[in-house]
């Protein structure tokens, strides 16, 4: 039997920071993260959404926070899915998900607009 990890509220931020600069590392478009952990049913606490221009963009991207995470916080993804035709990614942290999109399929299903009343913070691309 394996302990479980008991996370800390820094450790939460912590990934979050790490996630921002994973995305911004391979030039990840429109980054935003919503804070649904305290709407009613939330199932973690953050909801990451990126977009990029291509399927190799999209998991280069993927690629890259998971290699950052295990690299400065020495965690690995719990789940993912998506890397077979790269055009949706998404990489469940547990405290984190992550959406990594192609773009066009990011505004097809606009599915950060379900948690429109999430508070959202915008990341520039700087």
């Amino acid at each position: 039997m394996t302990g479980k990890r008991v996370k800390k509220a820094t450790d939460t931020e912590d990934l979050l920071s790490c996630i921002i600069e994973a995305i911004k590392g391979k030039k990840g478009n429109d980054i935003v993260s919503l804070e649904i952990g305290n709407l009613p049913n939330a199932v973690c606490k953050y909801f990451v959404f990126c977009s990029a221009d291509s399927t190799t963009q999209v998991d280069a991207i993927a690629n890259n926070i998971e290699d950052k995470v295990i690299e400065k916080l020495s965690e690995k993804v719990y789940r993912s899915a998506g890397y077979e035709n790269a055009i949706w990614i998404v990489l469940d942290y547990i405290d984190i998900v992550v959406h990594v999109f192609q773009t066009e399929w990011r505004n097809y299903y606009r599915i950060e607009e379900l948690w429109a009343d999430a508070k959202a913070l915008r990341y520039d691309e700087s």
